[in-house]
């Protein structure tokens, strides 16, 4: 028997580079309707001023979102507000008012909606770079997920001498 290849891209895993995948909110508010990229390691997200993401009719310090040195980005809601999934399901990083966000991840502050969006290929709740390298009882075992310590100190090292943007119009704000 011999063996059979195909040209082309073959997933194998979502360990891809830390950070990687575009990771970014979708946000909505009746006919509002933004992407945010989340491109720094922590998001404040509410009305103050100084907070990543500023937006109206939210508590001061509504939400944070981490992006950790397991290249997660976890989600923890600070003021009232509703999460696709409980604090029970997430083995990842415990705790009632925190969640691991995957792709179509939502969340709510305020009269807003948040869906997070990541490149199959790099969400790390995606084996084998999505849909591509099979579902269900397709999917082979991973290999064990990659030290991104040197990284996540590269991503914080960079950020502290990075210029803050400047405020975006309307009810948004970066």
């Amino acid at each position: 028997m011999t063996e059979e290849t195909t040209e082309g891209y073959t997933p194998t895993t979502t360990h891809a580079e830390f950070g990687a995948g575009n990771p970014r909110l979708r946000i909505t508010r009746d006919d509002d309707r933004t992407e945010f990229a989340l491109d720094v390691d922590l998001v404040r997200i509410g009305s103050a001023e100084g907070n990543e993401l500023r937006i109206a009719d939210t508590d001061p310090l509504h939400a944070t979102i981490q992006h950790d040195d397991r290249d997660e980005y976890v989600l923890t809601l600070h003021g009232e507000g509703e999460r696709s999934a409980a604090g029970s399901a997430d083995a990842t990083h415990p705790g009632e008012d925190t969640q691991t966000l995957r792709t179509g991840a939502q969340f709510t502050a305020g009269p807003w909606s948040f869906v997070f969006a990541r490149d199959e290929s790099a969400d790390h709740g995606r084996p084998f770079g999505g849909r591509k390298g099979g579902e269900f009882n397709d999917q082979r075992l991973q290999p064990p997920r990659p030290d991104y310590t040197a990284e996540a100190a590269a991503s914080e090292t960079a950020e502290s001498g990075a210029p803050q943007a400047e405020p975006a119009p309307d009810d948004f704000e970066r």
